[in-house]
């Protein structure tokens, strides 16, 4: 039997607009991608860490994650650094997971856009 550790997966996605809809709704669908690719439950949830570049500003993406029901589950958002000709509109993520699967069991999740960032995990 396998030790239950900490580890962290990435996940990125483009949205269209800056508006509270569309960061919501890419949230959403990015954070339900890692769950789905990982067979996570809520409970397995340590923490994530969501940024966005500086072009998103119309909401927090966490709300987005309360709004799945993770209330218990630690968020915070950041700002990314604003590079220039950096990939805009873009959400990133880093959850912090209890899992008992090896580093190389790990599913990194970029939909949209977001793919070309690391197009050695899709």
């Amino acid at each position: 039997m396998r030790e239950c550790l900490v580890r962290g997966i990435r996940g990125a996605i483009t949205v269209k607009a800056n508006t509270k809809a569309e960061i919501f709704s890419g949230t959403r669908e990015l954070l339900k991608a890692i769950v789905d690719a990982n067979q996570i439950e809520s409970e397995d949830i340590a923490s994530i860490f969501l940024t966005t570049t500086p072009d998103l500003n119309a909401d927090f993406p966490a709300t987005a994650a309360r709004e799945l029901g993770w209330h218990m589950v630690p968020l915070l958002c950041a700002r990314e650094i604003d590079v220039p000709n950096a990939m805009p509109r873009l959400i990133r993520v880093l959850m912090h997971v209890n899992t008992t699967k090896t580093q190389a069991e790990i599913k990194h999740v970029y939909l949209g856009e977001a793919a070309r960032l690391r197009p050695d995990l899709t």
